[in-house]
């Protein structure tokens, strides 16, 4: 598969029917989430958020780390895939990786009260949002219509995991 995008017309603003039009759009688009008018990406980080809170009675440790492995894994795919037929190379639409890595932060940081969880929540929204250091190198490096492509949009979401959880490190440090 080159790493070109196909010669239709990009797709700025996805629709339901997108959504549904293959598996690969529902994963990336957050089962829906990614759809929001405003601030698609902060909308898939609250889904993430409260789909956390949901499954987390029924989860243990290894099963988080296996859960965040497989949606990772199934995020990169269907990142490539929603990219490339998109024809854009990182839609704010796409939020798979803001789920995966935000339950990665709260994996991590959990237990913590709601005050922890909204300082988790800003902290990562700020570092998705600015693209800076380890962020903006991901950005840079990892752009495309291929597999390249769909790994670069997974993984500047989790360089600012990483620098969420630096910061809350610290500050229980």
């Amino acid at each position: 598969m080159p790493d070109s995008a196909p010669s239709t017309a990009p797709i700025t603003r996805p629709g339901w029917r997108f959504l549904f039009a293959h598996p690969a759009h529902f994963i990336a688009l957050g089962a829906g989430s990614g759809l929001s008018r405003v601030a698609p990406g902060t909308v898939g980080t609250l889904w993430a958020w409260a789909g956390y809170l949901l499954l987390d009675p029924w989860l243990d440790e290894q099963a988080w780390g296996w859960l965040i492995l497989a949606t990772t894994l199934a995020g990169w795919w269907a990142c490539t895939r929603t990219a490339r037929r998109m024809q854009v190379a990182d839609s704010g639409h796409i939020v798979i990786d803001e789920i995966a890595a935000f339950w990665l932060v709260l994996w991590l940081v959990m237990p913590a009260d709601f005050w922890g969880q909204l300082v988790a929540f800003g902290l990562f929204r700020l570092f998705d949002a600015v693209k800076v250091g380890p962020m903006a190198w991901a950005d840079r490096h990892f752009k495309g219509f291929g597999a390249r492509g769909g790994f670069g949009i997974m993984v500047d979401d989790f360089a600012a995991a990483l620098c969420t959880l630096m910061v809350i490190a610290l500050w229980r440090f």
